[in-house]
């Protein structure tokens, strides 16, 4: 079993209750820590890994759910792609802390686009989702699946819910190559847990990223998981020489 492995984590449950600790203690500042740890470049991978599913979105039976959606950046993403399109849009996380901050912000939009620009969010474990069989045209997850205590049992999940001919999209961190790569390994792994610490005033979470990532497979590695689990395509697009980069799978 490969998944994400918090220190102190013996199995997969206690990794899975470290995970949750870990972002209900930063969800207070995790939007302002996201965006300054990366110079804001997170906004546009999040949109464009929403207009990557432009055409399903506007389709009017669409149902769509963004998994591990944390604070809801990507499901709000996903929401502004639609437009005057509306499918059914579900956030999920199992983090309580942290979809708190999701619909604090959702009531924020109210005011300025009305109600039909309000996702509804729902507290539920990625590897146990509380949806039938073939229900989703689409399931995403932004910065969230690398978190998942079990990486094969996610996918298939995923694969469980997807309708005949869905699609999942997996925005993730990766590690680059070459002079980018040195550069992104010193950041990651000196600058960015020491800034992160002293803006949020915790010091686990921003040590436990960069080990994330490290852990997190290859994409190869990662794609023959996605085609193993049940996706009869599965490709991968690196964003920005590769520092993140989208999983894309075909049911």
């Amino acid at each position: 079993m490969v998944g994400a492995a918090p220190e102190g984590a013996s199995d997969a449950r206690s990794a899975a209750r470290a995970v949750r600790e870990m972002f209900t203690s930063i969800a207070p500042r995790y939007d302002l820590l996201n965006h300054v740890l990366s110079f804001n470049i997170d906004r546009l991978w999040w949109r464009r890994a929403a207009r990557s599913f432009a055409q399903i979105l506007a389709q009017p039976d669409a149902r769509v759910l963004d998994l591990c959606c944390g604070t809801g950046d990507m499901t709000f993403a996903l929401r502004k792609q639609a437009g005057d399109h509306a499918p059914q849009l579900l956030g999920a996380d199992f983090s309580h802390a942290m979809l708190q901050r999701a619909r604090s912000k959702s009531l924020d939009k109210i005011s300025t686009n009305g109600k039909s620009a309000i996702p509804h969010w729902i507290e539920a474990d990625a590897l146990c989702l509380p949806f039938p069989s073939r229900h989703f045209s689409l399931v995403t997850s932004a910065f969230g699946f690398r978190n998942l205590a079990d990486y094969d049992a996610g996918l298939r999940e995923i694969v469980r819910v997807l309708r005949p001919e869905g699609e999942c999209g997996i925005l993730d961190f990766s590690e680059p190559k070459g002079a980018i790569g040195h550069l992104y390994r010193l950041y990651f792994k000196q600058v960015l847990p020491r800034v992160g610490t002293m803006l949020s005033g915790v010091r686990g979470p921003y040590t436990y990223l960069p080990d994330s990532v490290e852990r997190f497979p290859e994409p190869q590695e990662m794609l023959a998981r996605m085609r193993n689990a049940g996706f009869r395509e599965a490709s991968w697009t690196p964003y920005t020489f590769g520092i993140a980069g989208l999983y894309r799978g075909w049911k």
